[in-house]
């Protein structure tokens, strides 16, 4: 069934990524996902990346000599999506177009009912407002509202820009969220799943996740108090899960310092090489689907506020009927926790759940699934953000 445009056929909608600018398993996912899912809610969908941004090298670490390999990934992506005619990329640094030309770019935007620019990947530019509604997908929240609150201006200004402001952190604006939005209006949202793309095969043996050890550069100063957009705080407080409990943890993760990956050893925790997975849609998700579970920790900056976020990973382990353990980030408040879903504030608290999923494993992994079905399903989710957008 198509979704109505403005113009009387089917609606359109640009998608702003960063999937070629970082080319790896766990944010090309996300952008499948609304793809896939606004191509299945009948949009008429394109996707872009022309913010201009340095590409980087996985390989390296670094950013990328040329983009020629990020956007020769990109073209295979888009490939596999049949996407193979709907997509282009600005290389900024020799001013060259891949994929779709400037022209039709340009085009393109004038024609379009809604660019979501996910991530925030694009600072928006007059050829972007041509009448397509602007909607800024926050997949990171916190960060920003804070920064506003400080009036950095800034961010002030790159908000402002859109039509409509879409986070994951679904508490924000409400009495359990100490984060003041006074000046924005902000829609919550959560992270799309194509359910179709993920499967169950098997128990598994080991709890699963993939994750940085240490992020930089995001952290927030805030009513005298810093916040710290990175994982490795609360990790650090988890330690002791994997032997408390007594199942293995398999953690993706490659920390720099060889005292911290001693450390993660010696509490139980058994660290995989991310590269080759994060190289690989299907070795990702070949990852996710042969994991017993997800146990995983969320960053300083979603917890403390209580921003109700939800990881888009997390949402790929209960599509799989894989039980997930979590960090409490508020977001119990909207989607049910205890069964297939456990959040946690404390050590105790996740061992408690681990134990909790490990007593009943298949009552879990059905529950896990269930959930992904009703709360985080791609049609449920983007359908709302295109009737919010006034679309169909």
């Amino acid at each position: 069934m198509e979704r109505p445009g403005r113009g009387g056929g089917r609606a359109r909608v640009v998608v702003l990524g960063i999937t070629a600018q970082y080319p790896l398993a766990g944010v090309t996912w996300q952008a499948i996902h609304y793809l896939a899912g606004l191509r299945a809610l009948g949009c008429d969908v394109f996707y872009v990346e022309d913010s201009g941004a340095p590409p980087y090298d996985p390989v390296s670490g670094g950013i990328a000599r040329d983009a020629r390999a990020n956007i020769a990934y990109l073209a295979a992506v888009m490939r596999r999506l049949d996407l193979a005619d709907r997509w282009a990329y600005w290389d900024a640094q020799g001013d060259a177009w891949h994929g779709l030309a400037r022209a039709r770019v340009h085009a393109l935007y004038r024609s379009a009912d809604a660019i979501f620019n996910l991530c925030g990947a694009t600072r928006l530019r007059p050829e972007h407002r041509q009448g397509a509604r602007l909607c800024y997908v926050e997949t990171d929240p916190v960060y920003e509202q804070m920064r506003v609150a400080n009036d950095e201006a800034d961010s002030i200004a790159f908000l402002a820009e859109h039509d409509l402001l879409f986070t994951y952190g679904e508490l924000l604006g409400t009495p359990s969220c100490s984060v003041p939005v006074a000046r924005f209006t902000w829609i919550p949202t959560r992270p799309p799943v194509v359910l179709e793309e993920w499967r169950r095969r098997g128990e598994g043996v080991a709890y699963r996740t993939i994750a940085t050890w240490e992020n930089k550069g995001k952290n927030v100063q805030f009513r005298g108090e810093t916040y710290y957009w990175t994982k490795h705080l609360n990790f650090v407080r988890a330690l002791e899960v994997p032997r408390q409990s007594g199942v293995c943890m398999e953690v993706a993760m490659d920390p720099l310092d060889p005292a911290v990956r001693t450390e993660l050893a010696a509490h139980g925790w058994t660290l995989v090489d991310p590269r080759p997975i994060s190289a690989d849609l299907d070795a990702y998700r070949t990852f996710v689907e042969g994991a017993r579970g997800e146990f995983t920790v969320a960053k300083d900056i979603y917890v403390r506020p209580r921003s109700g976020w939800f990881s888009d990973r997390s949402v790929c382990f209960l599509a799989a009927g894989r039980p997930v353990v979590t960090q409490e980030t508020g977001f119990s408040e909207r989607i049910p926790s205890g069964r297939g879903l456990l959040a946690f504030a404390t050590r105790d608290e996740a061992v408690a759940a681990v134990r909790a999923v490990e007593a009943d494993y298949e009552t879990h992994a059905r529950a896990a699934h269930e959930i992904a079905v009703e709360y985080f399903a791609a049609g449920r989710v983007l359908g709302a953000m295109l009737t919010a957008a006034g679309i169909g």
